[in-house]
């Protein structure tokens, strides 16, 4: 052990244990990055695209990495979204009074811009990764941001329930032939769920990142295929969900190599002790369908930043790994946390039911809010928050 203390460790390499050390560091704190050596770092061949809410935003433009990974984004203005009959629902900025619903942001872009940020970051030092027998430097507070496979959450004791769906994600960068005019197209197939993101690579006007949610056997399927054979499949879906829309979207082609992993649900039992807290997926895991994983991610960081600089103006006798301002943390995120967890459940378990009643039921639903302005306006505040 070495002799040197930390007031924090943050343990992971992704984008939440990045933005959580640079967010430490720019408050005064000093950090011990605990960086896993074997992920690589993210490169142009990632295909992940991420959908990011006003307070994500708003985040790193404190922590001065947006300016940059502005470039590398697409803002939704509009979003589009079908049900698996006649149920439909739109939802745009302007009604919101906003400039833009969400944007929609390159992973690697991300990943790289927040760890070039931390080599000129202050109170900032890496340090070998954490192992079963802990950090190998001294601090009071050890920050999990591991994953949904983190191995330190396990190593505390803590019980990690995972639901799994049955279900995968795919991901491909894709070009159309018509401009996607900055909307956000989702579609409930039922069984499976449809995403085009409006992209800016390699056509700003006309790209798209593909989320496609779909049993775990036409996941295999898909992938497996040739990029025309995939191409044709994809504007086939899309064709028979809507002809209209698929006029609209014009043919899809790929623009980069087909990627995909399991979805599932799960949660801690515990987030938090005395000298550790759980943050991002080692808490909680959802799913893609609502696009706020990383959102909640960062959501933890600036509450888990926030409720600690706070405790320091006010309780300055307390520590960082002191339990109870790690519970106000806690608090303050579960409630959020579980309520998006449920949303998202809530509504692949809905569209999974493919008995007559429920189908009518489901899109009569979306069509009345659809022309229900005020509920449209409160569920998109609360996405914009993600909070």
């Amino acid at each position: 052990m070495s002799t040197t203390q930390y007031d924090v460790c943050v343990s992971g390499s992704g984008a939440v244990a990045m933005s959580l050390a640079l967010a430490l560091s720019r408050e005064g704190w000093s950090v011990a990055w605990a960086k896993s050596p074997q992920v690589a770092p993210a490169s142009s061949t990632d295909v992940r695209t991420y959908a990011l809410n006003a307070r994500s935003i708003a985040l790193l433009e404190r922590l001065r990495v947006w300016p940059a990974l502005k470039q590398w984004s697409a803002p939704v203005l509009e979003m589009d979204i079908r049900g698996d009959e006649s149920g439909a629902l739109s939802f745009s900025a302007w009604q919101q009074k906003v400039s833009e619903l969400a944007w929609i942001v390159d992973a690697g872009a991300l990943e790289r811009l927040l760890g070039q940020a931390l080599e000129f970051a202050p109170r900032v030092e890496v340090v070998p990764p954490v192992t079963e027998k802990g950090p190998s430097v001294l601090a009071d507070l050890l920050a999990v941001c591991e994953g949904k496979q983190s191995t330190t959450r396990a190593a505390l004791g803590v019980e990690f329930t995972r639901q799994d769906y049955g279900h995968w994600g795919v991901a491909a960068r894709l070009k159309a032939t018509q401009p996607h005019h900055g909307v956000a197209r989702q579609w409930f197939r039922s069984p499976d769920i449809l995403a085009l993101l409006p992209f800016n690579d390699p056509d700003p006007l006309a790209s798209y990142g593909l989320v496609w949610s779909v049993p775990k056997s036409r996941a295999e399927h898909l992938l497996a295929l040739p990029a025309e054979d995939f191409e044709r499949e994809l504007n086939d879906a899309i064709y028979q969900s809507d002809s209209d829309l698929a006029a609209k979207v014009g043919p899809l082609s790929l623009t980069s190599p087909v990627a995909g992993w399991p979805l599932a649900l799960a949660k801690a039992d515990r987030w938090a002790a005395a000298g550790w807290v759980l943050v991002g997926d080692a808490a909680h895991q959802v799913h893609p369908l609502s696009g706020q994983g990383l959102n909640l991610g960062l959501a933890d960081v600036d509450t888990l930043v926030s409720v600690l600089t706070d405790a320091r103006t006010r309780e300055p006798w307390r520590q960082p790994g002191d339990e109870r301002t790690l519970q106000r943390y806690v608090r303050q995120r579960q409630l959020p946390t579980q309520a998006m967890q449920g949303l998202t459940d809530g509504l692949l378990k809905l569209f999974a039911d493919q008995h007559g009643p429920v189908k009518d039921l489901r899109n009569l639903g979306m069509s009345m809010v659809q022309r229900l302005t005020p509920v449209k306006q409160w569920l998109v505040s609360r996405a914009l928050d993600a909070s």
